[in-house]
């Protein structure tokens, strides 16, 4: 049996952009993030993509709500074969008639050639 190993990293957190606090004061000012639990920074396994779906902010279409693609990291796992940009959302990871994720690259806008 052979064994992978993935490497991971620190990156910024995306929903709060690397306060440690949350972006939308909903409980008080001192709460927070719910994302990185107050450090700012969340841990990825590389590598990553900048999510298409919230733009990398994190945040589900400008709402209060972490993104449901990258659960408010603002990165996702980037795809390991060759990409190029999905054909049925046009890059932006939600579908073209509603605020929903694109089910051809669930969210990624990039799929494997």
């Amino acid at each position: 049996m052979s064994q992978t190993t993935s490497a991971t990293a620190q990156i910024t957190c995306g929903f709060c952009k690397g306060t440690g606090k949350d972006p939308f004061d909903l409980l008080s000012e001192h709460a927070t993030c719910q994302v990185c639990g107050g450090t700012g920074n969340v841990e990825v396994v590389e590598p990553v993509i900048k999510c298409a779906f919230c733009r990398g902010s994190g945040v589900y279409h400008n709402t209060r709500i972490t993104c449901t693609i990258c659960n408010g990291k603002g990165m996702v796992p980037a795809p390991q074969s060759p990409t190029e940009r999905c054909p049925k959302c046009e890059g932006t990871g939600m579908t073209i008639d509603s605020a929903m994720a694109c089910l051809g690259c669930k969210g990624k806008g990039v799929v494997s050639k």
